[in-house]
């Protein structure tokens, strides 16, 4: 009879704590209502942005180092608290020629305390050689961050440049866009304007 009562209890808290870690879960505010703001976002789409991928679940984004402008370390942890758009790019690129100049604009129009695009050369890229191909396009207000072993890529599952993912205040990746956009558009800073409303009341 003791074992009976033991296995019972036992069992009502095994029961306990996966209805606990359950509402843990949904309480989660990095994911609580995710499928509903992205599906929000998903219907501002037009032209460029129709390639960018909303995910119904957020993904956590990798903490891996990379090697900042200034040569030293930097994470994508230290952007917490801003919506970031990272875009993934290299020197040899064609298409990130033509796109980067459009994130530039999007960097001056809505850059601050809320919101920052953060270019991360992956491969092999020299300094002189990602500073010229800045200058050449008139380009000042991105970072020159280094991903030089590709290492933040093949956490994040980058194939193809370029690729530029968008992040939330929180740290998670909520969609991505492979392949060169219009950044600048007036469609582009509505959905970024919506995403840093929606985060910001998490």
């Amino acid at each position: 009879m003791k074992m009976k009562r033991s296995a019972l209890v036992y069992t009502g808290l095994a029961a306990f704590a996966i209805a606990a870690v359950g509402f843990v879960a949904i309480r989660n505010p990095a994911t609580a209502g995710a499928g509903l703001e992205t599906a929000q976002f998903a219907q501002m789409r037009e032209g460029d942005m129709l390639k960018l991928n909303f995910h119904a679940t957020p993904k956590p984004v990798p903490d891996t180092p990379f090697i900042t402008g200034e040569g030293g370390e930097g994470r994508l942890s230290d952007y917490q608290g801003k919506v970031i758009l990272l875009n993934f790019w290299a020197t040899w690129c064609a298409p990130c020629r033509k796109e980067m100049p459009m994130l530039s604009q999007l960097q001056s129009d809505l850059g601050g305390d809320s919101f920052a695009v953060v270019t991360l050369a992956t491969g092999r890229n020299m300094v002189p050689a990602m500073q010229r191909f800045l200058d050449d396009i008139g380009v000042s207000n991105l970072p020159l961050h280094r991903d030089p072993k590709q290492l933040v890529a093949r956490e994040m599952a980058v194939f193809a440049l370029p690729t530029t993912i968008l992040i939330d205040m929180q740290g998670y990746e909520i969609a991505r866009l492979q392949g060169e956009a219009d950044w600048s558009s007036e469609n582009a800073r509505a959905i970024i304007k919506a995403v840093i409303g929606k985060s910001a009341a998490r």
